[in-house]
């Protein structure tokens, strides 16, 4: 879906307001001050003076009112299921995970909710894509978002992980049933109150999602919506996104000690030679111990380990 925003003077909202006026329609988002739904576009005016265009229509509405002096943004596209109009600015509740690529370090899987009117506090706690992120920051603003808003955090030690891939789970499983725990966490905690929507940083189409944890006995189905780029999509999963984040940071920084050394991030040439180094110095169960095991980087740093025995 495309997202374009203009930001207006006072003068031109009041024309454009009266332009769509016979197109309005009630939002319940306390930061609107008029919403219209076109049959291909919702325009919606927020008192910041900023107007949001939603839908395939929008870039030719927003045509008609941009302006030399106005700032255009756009939302970076995205595939998954068709978000309801005004989306951003809902009670959702959002999941999201990382590790899943580094050698070192576990899996962890945070779920976040953020209610409509609480929207603009995540923004102004600093919460962005934790890509646009440093690890430094995200350490800063963690306990903040923890403080502000009902989530939960799980985290998959290696041994764990070593544990179920070997029993032939496949890492989308393993997502699977660590969002699903998540979310329940937060749903069970946020009880009676419900969120208006659920969105999953996508990894997995529906159907496969679902396969992966269809022997549970609770199975978190309503209003479920799923979405790559799901943090740009709204504050929620970026919010779960940073959370995650931080709790890998810091199960990374356990195992860095009782390695003795910094272990690096990722899966490249510097991991393989951290993990040959250990190896070497610690032994085959230990390197085991504080990895996911059947990366090819074991491999190669048995391959470089054999190397340096033998120079």
């Amino acid at each position: 879906m495309t997202n374009s925003v203009l930001k207006l003077p006072e003068e031109a909202l009041k024309r454009l307001i009266s332009h769509y006026q016979n197109k309005e329609i009630k939002t319940k988002n306390p930061h609107a001050r008029f919403a219209a739904k076109l049959p291909d576009a919702m325009i919606t005016v927020y008192t910041s003076g900023k107007v949001m265009f939603q839908g395939a229509g929008a870039e030719r509405e927003t045509a008609k009112w941009g302006a030399a002096d106005s700032i255009k943004e756009k939302t970076a596209s995205a595939k998954g299921d068709q978000l309801p109009p005004d989306f951003a600015n809902r009670s959702v509740l959002g999941s999201d995970e990382t590790g899943t690529g580094d050698f070192f370090g576990p899996i962890t899987v945070a779920a976040c909710f953020v209610p409509a009117h609480q929207v603009e506090l995540a923004k102004e706690l600093g919460v962005k894509d934790s890509k646009q992120l440093t690890d430094d920051y995200m350490r800063k603003i963690a306990p903040d978002l923890k403080a502000a808003f009902t989530y939960s955090v799980l985290t998959l030690d290696n041994e764990k992980y070593n544990q179920v891939q070997a029993q032939g789970w496949s890492q989308g499983k393993i997502k699977a049933l660590l969002h699903n725990q998540a979310l329940k966490h937060v749903l069970r905690k946020m009880a009676p109150e419900k969120p208006e929507a659920i969105l999953i940083d996508q990894f997995a189409e529906r159907g496969i999602y679902y396969r992966h944890i269809a022997q549970e006995s609770d199975i978190i189905r309503e209003n479920v919506l799923f979405s790559t780029k799901a943090e740009n999509l709204h504050v929620s999963v970026a919010c779960a996104s940073i959370i995650a984040r931080v709790a890998f940071l810091e199960e990374m920084d356990r195992l860095s000690t009782v390695a003795g050394v910094s272990l690096p991030k990722g899966a490249g040439a510097i991991v393989d030679e951290a993990a040959a180094k250990i190896l070497l110095s610690r032994g085959e169960a230990f390197l085991k111990s504080i990895t996911k095991a059947h990366f090819a980087n074991t491999k190669k740093a048995q391959a470089l380990a054999a190397k340096k025995k033998r120079t």
